[in-house]
């Protein structure tokens, strides 16, 4: 379950429709080539050249966006792994619902679920978030707190965390300790449609104290 291998996916379609596209001079023939029995025009000629030179442009975007979005996700897999937590990436199925959690000091424990297609996969994994480490969390508040509210299904996402059995969890800062596989420096981070890696949701520090610290 890493984001390298949902990444070279992505790149393996950009490169097979890279390509797919005819190639120049395909492209130059098929514009200079006149119908049965008529003629060739200028415009037709410098027409099929400019739809060549965007179609070149275009492709070679694709595959520069691909390459950075692909070292972006294999920087976040090996510092997911730094931070001795297990990276997923994929898009969300189900909304966030916010699940009553116990007590401690005084606090209410509540969760955010939502449920995560896997890119790697293609399996559904519950994905439980600790709303206590999301800036907008109210106590006595039921409700999913935000930010993780502006979750919506569709949204690619990466949670870096402790899997389980069909799910995940601890995808939130481990409060500044030395990271564990018992206690990752984890997170849940949206993915931009250009392949840019957001900020992490579950940053917020305001109730660390209630656990000890080593």
């Amino acid at each position: 379950m890493t984001a390298i291998s949902a990444s070279t996916q992505w790149v393996a379609l950009v490169i097979m429709h890279f390509s797919a596209t005819p190639s120049r001079g395909q492209i130059r023939v098929a514009a200079l080539r006149p119908k049965k029995g008529g003629s060739m025009s200028l415009a037709r000629v410098h027409g099929g050249r400019c739809v060549a030179a965007r179609l070149r442009r275009s492709a070679g975007l694709c595959l520069m966006l691909a390459s950075l979005s692909f070292g972006a996700f294999a920087d976040e897999a090996q510092e997911c792994q730094a931070a001795s937590g297990t990276l997923i990436v994929g898009r969300v199925v189900s909304a966030p619902t916010f699940k009553h959690g116990v007590f401690r000091k005084g606090v209410e424990l509540s969760h955010t679920h939502l449920t995560l297609r896997s890119d790697t996969d293609g399996k559904d994994y519950d994905v439980a978030v600790d709303n206590v480490f999301a800036s907008g969390y109210q106590q006595g508040a039921k409700v999913v707190p935000a930010p993780l509210d502006s979750i919506e299904v569709g949204d690619a996402l990466e949670a870096c965390g402790i899997p389980f059995a069909g799910g995940m969890h601890w995808v939130h800062n481990n409060c500044g300790d030395t990271p564990t596989p018992q206690e990752p420096n984890g997170w849940i981070k949206k993915i931009a449609a250009d392949g840019g890696i957001g900020p992490n949701l579950e940053d917020g520090q305001r109730y660390c104290y209630l656990w000890s610290h080593r």
